[in-house]
C-alpha cells in the first residue's frame, strides 16, 4: 500500500506548508447505509418534497469548498474535493440519502479571504450544507448564518467559533477565542504513555514553525503541554518551510552540544526529514524523535534509512489498518489507494458525519423533514463522533483524548501503542489544559 501523500497535522503546518509549497457510540455501525437510514417503506410511503434550500424532491445537494487554485500551493486541499465527491458516489450506489440522489457542488477558495466568501455565498444559496471543507483564509462568516458548515478542517477562527461551524480537526480553544491568559487543551498522550516512561527525564529540542506569528502561537500549547508533562527543553527554534538542511547545522551543533534525548517538530515532514539528515551528517544520536500527523506521509518515507524510528502520532486509524474499520477501507476503496490522504480522509469523515446527521433527522422527522434547522438540532445533539470507530471520539466542539502511535521500522508505518490494530488511547488525561497567552509564549521563540 502507498502512503498518504499529503497530510495535515495542525494549522501551523498547514501554513508551513504554503510556504514551502461516550455520549453516542457508533463504532459498530455500518460504513454506508441503503438510503441512510431510510427503508425502501420510507421512501414509498409518501411523495418526496423539496424541503428547504438544496432539498429537492428528487436530490439533495451540499458543497465542499477548499484551497486548490492558488499560486502559493497547486493543489493543495484538492483531496478534500475528490473525497466528498467520492462519498457522493458511494452513497449514490447504496441506494442514496433520505431517499434522494446526494449531488457534490465544488468551489475553489484559491488561498483567498475574498473567494471563501464568495464560496459561502454560492453554498448557501444553493446546497443544504458545506461538507468536508478546508479553506485557511475564512475570516468573514456572516454570509453563513443558518447554514451548516461540516469542515474537515477551520483554521480560521472566525469560521471555527460560527455556531454553523461543526469540526472534524480538534478545537483546542473554547469560543468565542478570548485574549489574554486563558485555558488552551494540547495532546500529550504520546509524551506521557511512552516517551517519559521509557526515558525518564526527557529533555531536548523543541522545533517551532516559524513563518507567520500565527504559526509560532499555535505552537505553543502544544509545547507547554509537554513541559507541563514532564518534558524540559534545553531550546526552542524557529523552522521555515524554506529552509535547506544547512539551516539545521547551528539547530543540530546545539541539540548535540545538549546532550539532548529527544526532539519534536510542530512542523512537518520536511522539518523532521532535514533535522536527521543533519543529525546523520553530525553523528548526533537522539533516543526519541517525534512529531504528529505532519510526518505520516510517503515523501517521509521515501527518505529511508534518515527516518528509521521517528514517532508520529495520530488520531484516527492509520491506512495500514484497513482491515479493522469498514469506513476506512470504503475511503480507501473509493478514492483508490495510491491517492488517499489525510485531507481527503478528514473531508471523508465530515462526510460520513453530514450523513449520520440525515439518518437522525430522518428518524425523528422523516424522508420529508429533510431541512437546516433539524439538521443543525441533530448535529448539536450528536457527541463522541467517530466516523464509524475509524477515528477517536470527538465532540463537534471539542478535542478527541484519543491518539495512536506510530513508528517508522524497516521503511513502514508500525502501530507501537496501543498495541491491538484498530483501537485508541482515549484517556482524558492524554490532553492536558495549560494557561497561557500564547502571543506571550512565543516570545520565548528565538
Amino acid at each position: 500500500m502507498r502512503r498518504p501523500l499529503l497530510t495535515l497535522a495542525a494549522p501551523a503546518f498547514v501554513l508551513v506548508l504554503l510556504v514551502s509549497s461516550c455520549a453516542r457510540d457508533d463504532d459498530a455501525a455500518p460504513a454506508a447505509t441503503t438510503n441512510a437510514g431510510a427503508t425502501a417503506e420510507d421512501c414509498g410511503a409518501q411523495a418526496l418534497q423539496a424541503t428547504d434550500v438544496g432539498v429537492t424532491a428528487d436530490t439533495i445537494t451540499v458543497q465542499v469548498m477548499a484551497d486548490v487554485g492558488s499560486p502559493l500551493a497547486p493543489g493543495l486541499f484538492q483531496a478534500n474535493l475528490d473525497a466528498v465527491k467520492a462519498f457522493a458516489n458511494e452513497v449514490n450506489a447504496q441506494g442514496g440519502l433520505a431517499c434522494r440522489q446526494l449531488e457534490v457542488k465544488t468551489w475553489d477558495t484559491k488561498l483567498t479571504p475574498e473567494e471563501a466568501k464568495n464560496g459561502q455565498i454560492q453554498a448557501c444559496s444553493s446546497s443544504l450544507a458545506l461538507v468536508g471543507g478546508n479553506s485557511l483564509f475564512n475570516p468573514d462568516v456572516t454570509t453563513m448564518d443558518g447554514c451548516p458548515d461540516i469542515t474537515a478542517l477551520a483554521n480560521d477562527v472566525n469560521e471555527l467559533c460560527s455556531p454553523m461551524t461543526y469540526s472534524i480537526q480538534l478545537v483546542s480553544e473554547k469560543c468565542p477565542v478570548a485574549t489574554g491568559v486563558r485555558p488552551i487543551e494540547a495532546i500529550v498522550g504520546p509524551v506521557t504513555k511512552v516517551f517519559l516512561p521509557e526515558h525518564p527525564g526527557l529533555h531536548g529540542m523543541y522545533a517551532v514553525p516559524g513563518d507567520l506569528p500565527s504559526t509560532v502561537q499555535s505552537a505553543m500549547p502544544g509545547l507547554v503541554g509537554q513541559e507541563k508533562a514532564g518534558v524540559t527543553w534545553d531550546s526552542i527554534v524557529k523552522v521555515s518551510g524554506r529552509d535547506e538542511q544547512a539551516a539545521y547545522v547551528p539547530k543540530v551543533l546545539a541539540l548535540g552540544a545538549s546532550g539532548a534525548d529527544y526532539f519534536y517538530t510542530g512542523s512537518g515532514d520536511q522539518s523532521m526529514v532535514l533535522a536527521r539528515r543533519e543529525a546523520a551528517a553530525q553523528g548526533v544520536k537522539v533516543d526519541v524523535w517525534a512529531c504528529p500527523l505532519g510526518c505520516y506521509t510517503e515523501k517521509f518515507l521515501s527518505a529511508g534509512a534518515d527516518v528509521e524510528g521517528t514517532y508520529v502520532w495520530m488520531q484516527f486509524l492509520p491506512f495500514e489498518e484497513r482491515d479493522s474499520n469498514a469506513e476506512l477501507a470504503a475511503y480507501l476503496d473509493a478514492v483508490g489507494e495510491d491517492q488517499a490522504t489525510s485531507f481527503g480522509a478528514q473531508a471523508w469523515q465530515a462526510a460520513v458525519l453530514f450523513r449520520q446527521a440525515v439518518q437522525d433527522v430522518v428518524a425523528e422527522h422523516g424522508v420529508n423533514g429533510v431541512t437546516r434547522a433539524n439538521l443543525l438540532a441533530a448535529l448539536d445533539a450528536t457527541h463522541d463522533f467517530t466516523a464509524n470507530g475509524w477515528m477517536g471520539a470527538k465532540d463537534l466542539k471539542g478535542t478527541s483524548d484519543c491518539f495512536v502511535l506510530l513508528q517508522v521500522r524497516d521503511g513502514a508505518f508500525t502501530r507501537v501503542y496501543p498495541e491491538q490494530a484498530g483501537t485508541f488511547d482515549c484517556d482524558p488525561a492524554n490532553v492536558a489544559t495549560v494557561q497561557i497567552d500564547p502571543t506571550v509564549e512565543a516570545k520565548r521563540v528565538p
